[in-house]
């Protein structure tokens, strides 16, 4: 576990670990996408547009959990794309999907990404990782209905 004894990784808190695991993620895939001169909203935009065509506001909607303060803004990180000329704008539906060149270059990321997502789960089985998912999730919902009846009694 993180280079650690188990007796003593088990010590730290679950705080500790999403935060540290986070930022090691976060990190990673800098490193795994630099080779392009593109960061992670990048390649998250790259990979939403990938799936479909999206206006502008189905495609925020849809990188807003992963997006948080101080993350670059959309429009700028569009016109980026736009300029390397990796997505285009359809005329007919004003929705932004991935020119050829773009398609091109989001293959080479996914196998680059696909690489690092192993690297990740080197060790674990996946029975394991969806353990893991399940608890985080069921953790998450917990906190979730604690937050709603929390500010159900305040309104």
């Amino acid at each position: 576990m993180g280079g650690e004894p188990v007796e003593t990784a088990t010590r730290r808190p679950i705080g500790y670990w999403l935060k540290h695991l986070h930022n090691l993620l976060e990190e990673q895939l800098e490193t795994t996408l630099a080779h392009h001169r593109v960061g992670r909203r990048h390649w998250q935009t790259l990979n939403s547009v990938a799936q479909h065509p999206h206006g502008e506001a189905e495609l925020r909607e849809a990188l807003a959990p992963f997006w948080g303060q101080g993350e670059p803004a959309l429009g700028p990180l569009l016109d980026d794309l736009t300029e390397r000329g990796w997505v285009v704008r359809q005329p007919d539906t004003d929705a932004l999907a991935l020119t050829d060149r773009g398609a091109a270059v989001h293959a080479e990321l996914t196998r680059h990404v696909q690489r690092t997502r192993a690297l990740l789960l080197t060790g674990v089985s996946p029975e394991r990782y969806t353990d893991t998912v399940h608890t985080l999730a069921t953790m998450a919902g917990n906190v979730e209905r604690a937050l709603a009846e929390e500010r159900s009694k305040s309104a």
